[in-house]
């Protein structure tokens, strides 16, 4: 059942409804970032009522204990988790000596407003209070032009009678996970002052894991103006051992305002030694915009983000206010500026998943960023990958194995989730840090990290699937057994097809790259395989087993997955939806029911390698099992739905993904956005709709206009050009920047020098 709370409109969320009983999806659909720092959508001001205060800085975690029940050798020994930081937002606000706490007080007039076009988020209400009615406004945002800036805009202005205001901006340190094990706390205050300016200083406690601690600095500067120049207002200072804060009061009469403008720095020690802090975050503030200057300059910015990546759907307010928001949130949450970081799968908006890199972004987020980005950006997230290649070689020496296991959770390269069989089981993720290099290397035609970089992390991940590998003498072919494919609603199974394909794949690609650059002049000797090495790697692809089943001609999902009752989706109770919210496991892993594309995600990946007939059969058998309850599959499903002509499937498949959080379609959407999914929105419309492929390092179109639009269009960077692409009733592909360029469109070869334009082939499209 679908929770929609804010208006659909192109550019902005806006309700005039604070959602008290569904304040966590209000806070999670509110939530605002740059980069580098970001929080959930929480008031400044104090709200006792349900909520969830988050705020986060990128690269700062802390590892937990493992804790489980009986211990396995091999499990990891910390839970790697993102910290709820430093709480700089807050300005208490007493009007006529009563707190202002909407859980609490009444208002009237209520509004909200996120503006995708600046980042900006703003909020509205008045309050009556005895003779006295005023109107509260707060605005903020966090800059991209100086990525340690929040800045902040609150103005109470009297409408009748008069009020004594008093506005306490603060810094506090006492913060809790909310994910934390018995309240435990990941922070301690080292220092508290008012010199030079309200600052505090906060470290994460000590670990038993030699995992460095991070330092925190957060300091601010308050400017406070009156609407009447002979007006006056006092002004005190306060701390505590966790806070630091500033006290502003005023008499105001009828048609008086009082504004703060509180702007906050904030350095961590991963960029900034702990004892140059102080004086860092000083000279940030000092160097502030006023607020609505520094606005101007943050507009421009976000435009420059757009005029790139915006996806324009005229004829359907709801499919575009989705593509916007998930670019929205993506750009907030990476933009490749730092080769350290990763996409964590809830971003800035909450601890779910212990906020670390996940195989989502290998897997969905590097088409979307090589295609809407600087190279250098995809690039970044591979060095991110080759940079943790010693961690990742402990994870696969700690199963008693060669080569690299690249982590299904890391901050570090070293695995630190602790569910045995995602885990240690979920092996596939190995095969998509590949593909990436595969991935940016046909897209690009850069060789370069291929050729070094890419070849060390390709031949350790290639040890790896040759080591976890058996010979069976029964079958006299190679196998994989006790693996959890990406549809986790199954567990240790044996020869996943996908696994086995993705292991194959590998080996193959390994080879071949290492045959080609290790013959080069230039070749860095960092890695040397075997003759024997080599041809081992061949035989196992060559004699690889892969489930099939003659009968129905599909690629079977793992050995025993027809032995189950299979039944499609429709047969379910809707009282039975969500399965993992209703459903024991036990009932979930004895089902056919599938969580997300998992055959269906090896054909995408590979799909030059089967034929239309091949992806219709496999997609008509698996996708009515399919409950889609994992956020990164309708996007899978939407593309191959797209290619085998089932339009209105995938038409439906876009909306899920565009609007999963917008609508709070899995119901879980409070406890934070599903960052590393929002791609799939993109994907659907770029891969789906106008079937983009680079199979070969030919790029192809076959676009078709969904029912219900009337056009849209897109920019694409491609090999050193921008290419805009438009679907009306024709197809015109624009050559903005950049040189002439071959490509295919509807499987006819064309010369792209200026534009190009071509009827949809067979009109508009209609379901097979």
């Amino acid at each position: 059942m679908t929770k929609t709370l804010f208006d659909v409109l192109p550019w902005q969320l806006r309700t005039n409804k604070l959602h008290t009983s569904d304040f966590l999806l209000q806070e999670s659909l509110t939530s605002i970032g740059n980069g580098y720092m970001g929080m959930r959508g929480n008031f400044e001001e104090t709200y006792s009522g349900e909520m969830h205060k988050g705020t986060y800085l990128a690269g700062v975690w802390y590892p937990d204990k493992t804790k489980v029940g009986w211990w396995k050798n091999g499990y990891p020994d910390y839970f790697g988790k993102v910290v709820n930081a430093v709480d700089f937002i807050p300005v208490n606000i007493q009007i006529n000596g009563v707190e202002i706490d909407l859980s609490q007080v009444t208002y009237q007039d209520f509004e909200q407003t996120l503006d995708m076009r600046t980042g900006e988020l703003k909020r509205s209400y008045k309050v009556v209070l005895g003779d006295a009615c005023a109107l509260i406004t707060f605005k903020r945002f966090l800059s991209l032009a100086v990525k340690e800036l929040s800045y902040q805009k609150i103005s109470i202005a009297v409408i009748e009678g008069s009020a004594t205001v008093t506005l306490k901006p603060l810094i506090n340190g006492f913060v809790k996970n909310n994910d934390s094990n018995y309240d435990e706390l990941f922070w301690k205050v080292l220092e508290t002052s008012h010199k030079p300016l309200p600052y505090l200083t906060m470290i994460t406690v000590p670990n038993a894991f030699g995992i460095e601690q991070f330092t925190v600095t957060a300091m601010m500067k308050n400017v406070v103006t009156l609407s009447g120049s002979d007006q006056m207002f006092a002004k005190e200072s306060l701390q505590t051992d966790e806070q630091v804060a500033e006290i502003y009061q005023a008499q105001l009469a009828s048609g008086e305002s009082i504004t703060l403008e509180k702007v906050v720095s904030v350095v961590t020690s991963r960029d900034i030694l702990p004892s140059q802090q102080k004086e860092t975050a000083e000279s940030l503030v000092h160097k502030i915009l006023p607020y609505d200057e520094a606005l101007e300059t943050q507009e421009r910015l976000w435009e420059e983000r757009w005029q790139l990546a915006d996806v324009a759907i005229e004829g359907d307010v709801k499919a575009q206010q989705g593509i916007r928001f998930n670019l929205f949130q993506l750009f907030q949450t990476y933009y490749g500026d730092d080769a350290r970081l990763n996409i964590g799968p809830k971003g800035f908006t909450g601890e779910k998943y212990g906020g670390a890199t996940y195989w989502d972004t290998e897997a969905y987020a590097v088409p979307l960023y090589l295609a809407l980005a600087d190279p250098k950006v995809t690039r970044n997230l591979l060095e991110y990958r080759h940079s943790q290649l010693k961690g990742a070689k402990e994870n696969a020496e700690k199963l008693g194995l060669r080569g690299a296991l690249y982590p299904m959770v890391t901050f570090n390269g070293v695995e630190c989730h602790n569910e045995w069989e995602i885990t240690f089981e979920e092996i596939h993720r190995n095969g998509a840090i590949a593909y990436a290099i595969y991935n940016y290397t046909n897209y690009t035609g850069d060789t370069s990290y291929l050729a070094h970089e890419g070849l060390e992390v390709l031949v350790e991940i290639s040890r790896f699937w040759a080591s976890r590998v058996h010979y069976s003498t029964e079958k006299e072919q190679f196998m994989i057994h006790g693996v959890t494919g990406p549809n986790e609603y199954e567990n240790n199974v044996n020869n996943n097809w996908y696994t086995n394909v993705l292991a194959t794949w590998v080996l193959r690609y390994t080879k071949e790259a290492y045959e080609k650059y290790s013959q080069l002049p230039d070749f860095k000797a960092t890695v040397f395989c075997s003759p024997e090495e080599l041809a081992h790697w061949a035989n196992i692809s060559d004699n690889m087993y892969f489930p099939y089943d003659e009968k129905r001609q599909v690629f079977v999902q793992h050995d025993t997955f027809l032995d189950k009752e299979l039944m499609p989706i429709t047969e379910l109770k809707e009282s039975d939806r969500p399965l993992n919210q209703k459903w024991s496991w036990d009932h979930i892993l004895r089902s056919c029911f599938i969580k997300q594309a998992d055959v269906l995600q090896g054909i995408y990946f590979f799909g030059d390698h089967y034929s239309l007939a091949e992806k219709k059969r496999n997609y008509l058998f698996y996708e009515p099992m399919t409950v889609h309850e994992s956020s990164l599959s309708p996007s899978i499903h939407a593309i191959l739905a797209a290619e085998i002509g089932l339009y209105d499937k995938a038409m439906s498949m876009y909306e899920r993904t565009a609007r999963l959080d917008l609508d709070n379609i899995n119901n879980d959407t409070g406890d934070g956005l599903h960052i590393t999914s929002m791609t799939g929105s993109w994907l659907a419309i770029v891969q789906g709709f106008a079937q983009m492929r680079t199979w070969n390092g030919q790029l192809n179109f076959s676009p078709f206009l969904p029912k219900g639009w009337e056009s849209y269009s897109f920019r694409i960077l491609y090999r050193e050009r921008l290419l805009k692409v438009t679907i009306t009733e024709t197809v015109r592909i624009d050559l903005l920047e950049g040189e002439p360029l071959t490509l295919t469109l509807y499987d006819h070869n064309v010369e792209l020098s200026d534009h190009i334009a071509m009827p949809i082939e067979g009109g508009v499209p209609s379901d097979v």
